[in-house]
């Protein structure tokens, strides 16, 4: 069956993402997981960091890195370390973030 059949034939979001990337565990479909989840934390940032009524650059401020830094993270274009992350959300926007391992 071509690619565009399986597609218009794909009944769910996970049946669409196996004939675009690949089965879970697939290098492929790897990079795209990884690279949703770097989309949904910089969406995150974004959003949280708005409803607090911040700049990136007073968020940078708060907990002591760059504006340049806190636009390559909600842009996807860096990597994070968790240390990182939970100052961000806890100390810059006094948010809670919980972490959940599949």
């Amino acid at each position: 069956m071509k690619k565009d059949t399986a597609i218009r034939k794909a009944k769910t979001f996970d049946e669409l993402l196996d004939i675009q990337y690949g089965k879970i565990g697939t290098r492929k479909r790897n990079e795209f997981e990884e690279k949703a989840q770097y989309f949904v934390i910089s969406e995150m940032l974004k959003v949280a960091r708005r409803e607090a009524n911040l700049t990136q650059e007073q968020l940078a401020k708060k907990v002591g890195t760059k504006k340049s830094y806190i636009s390559r993270l909600e842009n996807g274009k860096c990597d994070i370390q968790l240390s990182t992350l939970y100052r961000i959300f806890e100390e810059g926007l006094d948010r809670q973030i919980n972490l959940i391992f599949t």
